[in-house]
Protein backbone atom coordinates (compact mmCIF):
# COMPACT_ATOMS: atom_id res chain seq x y z
CA UNK A 1 0.00 0.00 0.00
CA UNK A 2 1.21 3.54 -1.25
CA UNK A 3 1.37 5.50 2.38
CA UNK A 4 0.02 8.60 1.60
CA UNK A 5 2.03 12.04 2.53
CA UNK A 6 1.33 14.82 4.99
CA UNK A 7 3.78 17.41 4.14
CA UNK A 8 1.95 19.81 1.42
CA UNK A 9 -0.95 19.17 2.65
CA UNK A 10 -2.88 22.62 4.25
CA UNK A 11 -4.73 22.81 6.87
CA UNK A 12 -8.26 22.23 5.29
CA UNK A 13 -6.69 19.32 3.48
CA UNK A 14 -5.55 17.50 6.45
CA UNK A 15 -8.53 17.89 8.19
CA UNK A 16 -10.30 16.39 5.51
CA UNK A 17 -7.86 13.71 5.79
CA UNK A 18 -8.11 13.25 9.34
CA UNK A 19 -11.61 13.28 9.60
CA UNK A 20 -11.64 9.90 7.07
CA UNK A 21 -9.25 8.14 9.74
CA UNK A 22 -11.70 8.75 12.37
CA UNK A 23 -10.13 11.62 13.83
CA UNK A 24 -10.92 14.94 14.63
CA UNK A 25 -10.05 18.58 13.24
CA UNK A 26 -8.50 19.44 16.62
CA UNK A 27 -5.88 16.20 16.04
CA UNK A 28 -5.30 17.73 12.47
CA UNK A 29 -4.30 21.15 13.45
CA UNK A 30 -1.97 19.52 16.33
CA UNK A 31 -0.28 17.04 12.91
CA UNK A 32 -0.06 20.70 10.95
CA UNK A 33 1.27 22.27 14.16
CA UNK A 34 3.92 19.29 14.51
CA UNK A 35 4.89 19.45 10.44
CA UNK A 36 5.37 23.40 9.80
CA UNK A 37 6.18 24.94 13.23
CA UNK A 38 7.96 22.22 15.05
CA UNK A 39 9.39 19.68 11.30
CA UNK A 40 8.81 16.83 13.99
CA UNK A 41 10.83 13.92 11.69
CA UNK A 42 8.14 11.41 12.83
CA UNK A 43 4.69 10.74 13.71
CA UNK A 44 6.22 9.29 17.37
CA UNK A 45 7.54 12.81 18.04
CA UNK A 46 3.86 14.09 18.32
CA UNK A 47 3.55 12.89 21.78
CA UNK A 48 0.86 15.38 21.77
CA UNK A 49 -1.50 12.24 19.59
CA UNK A 50 -2.46 8.86 21.64
CA UNK A 51 -0.61 6.33 20.56
CA UNK A 52 -3.07 4.65 19.24
CA UNK A 53 -3.62 7.29 16.96
CA UNK A 54 0.18 7.61 16.13
CA UNK A 55 0.49 3.66 15.21
CA UNK A 56 -2.36 4.29 12.55
CA UNK A 57 -0.86 7.29 10.99
CA UNK A 58 2.40 5.21 10.73
CA UNK A 59 0.62 2.46 9.17
CA UNK A 60 -1.03 4.37 6.67
CA UNK A 61 1.35 7.75 6.03
CA UNK A 62 4.39 9.27 5.68
CA UNK A 63 5.73 12.72 6.52
CA UNK A 64 7.22 12.98 3.67
CA UNK A 65 7.92 10.83 0.54
CA UNK A 66 11.20 13.06 -0.90
CA UNK A 67 14.53 12.00 1.16
CA UNK A 68 17.41 13.74 2.41
CA UNK A 69 19.98 11.63 0.78
CA UNK A 70 23.12 13.55 1.63
CA UNK A 71 24.52 16.60 3.16
CA UNK A 72 27.53 18.52 3.47
CA UNK A 73 28.83 21.12 6.25
CA UNK A 74 30.73 23.63 5.31
CA UNK A 75 33.43 25.33 8.00
CA UNK A 76 31.64 27.81 7.65
CA UNK A 77 28.35 26.25 8.76
CA UNK A 78 26.54 26.26 5.36
CA UNK A 79 24.74 23.26 4.83
CA UNK A 80 24.19 21.25 1.57
CA UNK A 81 21.30 19.05 0.93
CA UNK A 82 20.49 16.56 -1.65
CA UNK A 83 16.95 15.36 -1.98
CA UNK A 84 15.63 12.19 -3.45
CA UNK A 85 12.40 12.61 -4.91
CA UNK A 86 9.67 9.45 -5.01
CA UNK A 87 10.90 9.25 -8.87
CA UNK A 88 14.09 8.37 -8.56
CA UNK A 89 15.48 11.92 -9.63
CA UNK A 90 17.37 14.46 -7.11
CA UNK A 91 17.30 17.61 -6.72
CA UNK A 92 19.47 20.16 -3.91
CA UNK A 93 19.67 23.19 -1.39
CA UNK A 94 21.68 24.95 0.58
CA UNK A 95 21.01 26.44 4.20
CA UNK A 96 23.44 29.93 4.71
CA UNK A 97 23.89 32.14 7.70
CA UNK A 98 25.48 35.40 7.09
CA UNK A 99 27.47 37.39 9.71
CA UNK A 100 26.13 35.62 12.51
CA UNK A 101 22.90 36.96 12.04
CA UNK A 102 20.11 35.06 13.51
CA UNK A 103 18.55 34.46 9.79
CA UNK A 104 18.79 31.25 8.15
CA UNK A 105 18.53 31.80 4.22
CA UNK A 106 17.58 28.74 2.16
CA UNK A 107 18.67 28.40 -1.49
CA UNK A 108 15.88 25.81 -2.97
CA UNK A 109 15.23 24.40 -6.45
CA UNK A 110 12.08 24.76 -8.71
CA UNK A 111 13.28 22.28 -11.19
CA UNK A 112 14.86 19.08 -11.64
CA UNK A 113 17.83 19.95 -13.17
CA UNK A 114 17.55 23.15 -15.41
CA UNK A 115 16.56 23.69 -19.49
CA UNK A 116 18.92 27.17 -19.67
CA UNK A 117 22.39 25.90 -20.02
CA UNK A 118 24.68 28.87 -18.85
CA UNK A 119 27.86 27.79 -19.24
CA UNK A 120 29.22 28.62 -15.58
CA UNK A 121 26.45 26.83 -13.97
CA UNK A 122 27.15 23.17 -13.09
CA UNK A 123 23.60 21.96 -13.16
CA UNK A 124 23.63 22.91 -16.89
CA UNK A 125 25.69 19.86 -17.43
CA UNK A 126 22.70 17.79 -15.74
CA UNK A 127 20.58 19.10 -18.52
CA UNK A 128 15.83 19.38 -17.39
CA UNK A 129 14.60 16.26 -16.15
CA UNK A 130 11.22 18.35 -15.17
CA UNK A 131 9.26 20.62 -12.98
CA UNK A 132 9.11 20.36 -8.94
CA UNK A 133 5.70 20.51 -7.82
CA UNK A 134 4.30 22.85 -5.35
CA UNK A 135 4.74 19.81 -2.75
CA UNK A 136 8.33 19.11 -3.65
CA UNK A 137 9.35 22.63 -3.10
CA UNK A 138 7.49 22.50 0.27
CA UNK A 139 9.58 19.33 1.46
CA UNK A 140 12.47 20.84 0.50
CA UNK A 141 12.47 23.58 3.41
CA UNK A 142 10.67 20.53 5.58
CA UNK A 143 13.41 18.55 5.09
CA UNK A 144 15.99 21.03 6.21
CA UNK A 145 13.92 22.12 9.34
CA UNK A 146 13.41 18.79 10.38
CA UNK A 147 17.49 17.37 10.18
CA UNK A 148 18.60 20.80 11.49
CA UNK A 149 16.20 21.47 13.86
CA UNK A 150 16.37 25.51 12.56
CA UNK A 151 13.90 27.82 11.85
CA UNK A 152 14.16 28.94 8.17
CA UNK A 153 13.44 32.72 7.56
CA UNK A 154 14.35 33.48 3.99
CA UNK A 155 13.93 31.94 0.98
CA UNK A 156 15.99 32.20 -2.27
CA UNK A 157 14.59 30.40 -5.37
CA UNK A 158 18.36 30.54 -6.38
CA UNK A 159 19.07 26.11 -6.88
CA UNK A 160 17.97 24.24 -9.74
CA UNK A 161 15.97 25.50 -12.40
CA UNK A 162 14.53 28.47 -13.25
CA UNK A 163 11.30 29.51 -11.46
CA UNK A 164 9.93 31.86 -13.96
CA UNK A 165 9.51 28.44 -16.39
CA UNK A 166 7.72 27.48 -13.42
CA UNK A 167 5.30 29.30 -11.74
CA UNK A 168 2.63 27.13 -11.51
CA UNK A 169 4.16 25.63 -8.86
CA UNK A 170 6.16 28.35 -7.66
CA UNK A 171 3.19 30.77 -6.78
CA UNK A 172 1.43 28.09 -4.73
CA UNK A 173 4.35 27.21 -3.29
CA UNK A 174 4.97 30.64 -2.15
CA UNK A 175 1.76 31.04 -0.93
CA UNK A 176 1.78 28.42 1.22
CA UNK A 177 5.88 29.38 2.68
CA UNK A 178 3.64 32.32 4.00
CA UNK A 179 0.86 30.49 5.17
CA UNK A 180 2.26 27.70 6.65
CA UNK A 181 5.99 28.25 7.27
CA UNK A 182 5.15 31.40 8.63
CA UNK A 183 7.76 33.37 6.31
CA UNK A 184 7.07 36.81 5.12
CA UNK A 185 6.79 38.08 1.45
CA UNK A 186 9.28 40.41 2.12
CA UNK A 187 11.74 36.98 2.95
CA UNK A 188 11.30 35.73 -0.61
CA UNK A 189 13.26 35.82 -2.96
CA UNK A 190 12.64 35.08 -6.93
CA UNK A 191 15.56 34.44 -9.41
CA UNK A 192 15.63 34.72 -12.84
CA UNK A 193 17.57 34.58 -15.67
CA UNK A 194 15.18 36.77 -17.71
CA UNK A 195 12.08 35.05 -18.66
CA UNK A 196 10.18 38.22 -20.06
CA UNK A 197 6.57 36.41 -20.17
CA UNK A 198 7.29 35.39 -16.55
CA UNK A 199 8.25 38.86 -15.43
CA UNK A 200 4.87 40.10 -16.91
CA UNK A 201 2.78 37.67 -15.04
CA UNK A 202 4.84 39.27 -11.95
CA UNK A 203 3.50 42.29 -13.13
CA UNK A 204 -0.23 41.29 -13.24
CA UNK A 205 -0.09 39.84 -10.05
CA UNK A 206 1.61 42.83 -8.61
CA UNK A 207 4.41 40.11 -6.98
CA UNK A 208 5.68 41.48 -3.55
CA UNK A 209 8.37 39.15 -3.01
CA UNK A 210 12.27 39.98 -4.16
CA UNK A 211 12.50 39.40 -7.99
CA UNK A 212 16.41 39.20 -8.84
CA UNK A 213 17.81 38.97 -12.31
CA UNK A 214 21.18 36.86 -13.21
CA UNK A 215 22.64 39.40 -15.73
CA UNK A 216 26.19 38.60 -15.28
CA UNK A 217 26.87 40.66 -18.24
CA UNK A 218 25.63 43.81 -19.75
CA UNK A 219 27.05 43.14 -22.86
CA UNK A 220 24.65 41.05 -25.31
CA UNK A 221 27.55 39.45 -27.09
CA UNK A 222 29.23 37.89 -23.89
CA UNK A 223 26.13 37.22 -22.46
CA UNK A 224 24.76 35.26 -24.99
CA UNK A 225 28.28 33.49 -24.51
CA UNK A 226 27.56 32.31 -21.33
CA UNK A 227 23.50 32.31 -21.30
CA UNK A 228 22.02 31.54 -24.33
CA UNK A 229 18.99 32.45 -23.12
CA UNK A 230 20.09 36.15 -24.05
CA UNK A 231 19.41 34.75 -27.79
CA UNK A 232 15.80 34.89 -27.01
CA UNK A 233 15.24 37.42 -24.25
CA UNK A 234 17.81 40.80 -25.04
CA UNK A 235 19.04 41.72 -21.93
CA UNK A 236 18.10 44.91 -22.89
CA UNK A 237 14.04 44.23 -23.20
CA UNK A 238 14.51 42.29 -20.12
CA UNK A 239 15.41 45.56 -18.24
CA UNK A 240 12.82 47.33 -19.36
CA UNK A 241 10.16 44.26 -18.28
CA UNK A 242 12.15 44.57 -14.82
CA UNK A 243 11.69 48.45 -15.05
CA UNK A 244 7.82 47.81 -15.07
CA UNK A 245 7.56 45.69 -12.72
CA UNK A 246 9.32 47.85 -9.72
CA UNK A 247 6.75 50.55 -11.19
CA UNK A 248 3.70 48.35 -10.17
CA UNK A 249 5.06 46.63 -7.27
CA UNK A 250 6.85 49.55 -5.63
CA UNK A 251 9.48 47.08 -4.74
CA UNK A 252 13.32 47.43 -6.03
CA UNK A 253 14.72 44.39 -7.91
CA UNK A 254 18.27 43.07 -7.15
CA UNK A 255 20.82 42.45 -10.02
CA UNK A 256 22.90 39.68 -9.66
CA UNK A 257 26.16 39.34 -11.17
CA UNK A 258 28.82 36.42 -10.72
CA UNK A 259 32.23 38.12 -11.32
CA UNK A 260 34.41 35.94 -13.58
CA UNK A 261 37.77 36.23 -14.29
CA UNK A 262 39.17 37.82 -17.39
CA UNK A 263 35.47 37.65 -18.44
CA UNK A 264 33.24 39.99 -17.07
CA UNK A 265 34.69 41.64 -14.42
CA UNK A 266 36.92 44.59 -16.09
CA UNK A 267 36.28 48.50 -15.50
CA UNK A 268 34.90 48.57 -18.89
CA UNK A 269 32.27 45.79 -17.66
CA UNK A 270 31.16 47.84 -14.63
CA UNK A 271 30.95 50.80 -16.74
CA UNK A 272 28.26 48.76 -19.11
CA UNK A 273 26.47 47.54 -16.53
CA UNK A 274 26.09 51.19 -15.01
CA UNK A 275 24.89 52.43 -18.23
CA UNK A 276 22.46 49.46 -18.80
CA UNK A 277 20.70 49.87 -15.13
CA UNK A 278 20.75 53.30 -14.90
CA UNK A 279 16.82 54.25 -14.84
CA UNK A 280 16.19 50.42 -12.98
CA UNK A 281 15.09 50.68 -9.37
CA UNK A 282 17.46 48.12 -8.17
CA UNK A 283 20.40 47.35 -5.95
CA UNK A 284 23.65 45.25 -7.20
CA UNK A 285 24.87 41.93 -5.64
CA UNK A 286 28.16 41.23 -6.78
CA UNK A 287 29.04 37.31 -6.15
CA UNK A 288 32.59 36.15 -6.39
CA UNK A 289 32.23 32.78 -9.02
CA UNK A 290 32.41 29.17 -7.23
CA UNK A 291 35.18 27.56 -8.85
CA UNK A 292 34.08 23.76 -9.62
CA UNK A 293 35.25 21.02 -11.96
CA UNK A 294 32.59 21.08 -14.51
CA UNK A 295 33.73 24.60 -15.58
CA UNK A 296 37.15 26.46 -16.58
CA UNK A 297 35.78 29.90 -15.26
CA UNK A 298 38.18 31.15 -12.74
CA UNK A 299 37.18 33.94 -9.76
CA UNK A 300 38.05 37.06 -9.98
CA UNK A 301 41.12 39.00 -8.08
CA UNK A 302 40.17 40.63 -5.04
CA UNK A 303 41.34 43.89 -6.83
CA UNK A 304 39.49 43.88 -9.32
CA UNK A 305 36.06 42.75 -7.30
CA UNK A 306 36.76 46.20 -5.75
CA UNK A 307 37.55 48.23 -8.55
CA UNK A 308 34.16 46.43 -10.26
CA UNK A 309 31.82 47.52 -7.23
CA UNK A 310 33.59 51.21 -6.52
CA UNK A 311 32.50 51.79 -10.24
CA UNK A 312 29.21 50.71 -9.36
CA UNK A 313 28.80 52.57 -6.21
CA UNK A 314 29.73 55.88 -7.75
CA UNK A 315 26.47 55.51 -10.49
CA UNK A 316 24.29 55.75 -6.81
CA UNK A 317 23.71 52.43 -6.90
CA UNK A 318 23.61 49.92 -3.91
CA UNK A 319 26.09 47.45 -3.85
CA UNK A 320 26.77 44.46 -2.29
CA UNK A 321 29.79 42.03 -2.26
CA UNK A 322 28.37 38.66 -1.13
CA UNK A 323 30.20 36.54 1.26
CA UNK A 324 31.37 32.89 0.12
CA UNK A 325 29.81 30.26 1.19
CA UNK A 326 30.45 26.31 0.93
CA UNK A 327 33.70 26.98 -0.96
CA UNK A 328 34.66 23.39 0.74
CA UNK A 329 31.81 21.13 0.17
CA UNK A 330 29.68 21.36 -3.31
CA UNK A 331 27.38 24.13 -2.42
CA UNK A 332 27.71 25.72 -6.23
CA UNK A 333 24.16 24.41 -7.70
CA UNK A 334 24.04 20.96 -9.53
CA UNK A 335 27.65 20.31 -7.63
CA UNK A 336 26.27 17.31 -5.46
CA UNK A 337 23.59 15.92 -7.84
CA UNK A 338 26.58 15.87 -10.94
CA UNK A 339 28.50 13.30 -8.15
CA UNK A 340 25.49 11.24 -7.07
CA UNK A 341 24.79 10.56 -11.32
CA UNK A 342 28.58 9.67 -11.81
Amino acid sequence: MNKKSLVGLNLSELQEFVLSLGGSKFRATQIYNGIYLKSYKSFDEMTDLPLSFREQLNEQCELSDVKLKDKQVSSDGTMKFLFELADGNVTEAVLMRFDNRANLTACISSQVGCPMGCSFCATAKLGFKRNLTTDEILKQIYLIQADTTLKVTNIVFMGQGEPLLNLDNVLPAIDRLREDFKIGSRRITVSTCGIIPGIKKLAEIKFQPTVAISLHSANPEIRQSVMPVEKKYKIKDVVEELRKLTVVTGRRVTIEYILIKDLNDSPKAAKELCELISKLKCNVNLILYNENEYCDYKKPTRDAVLKFKCIVEASGKKVTVRLERGADIDAACGQLSSKYKK
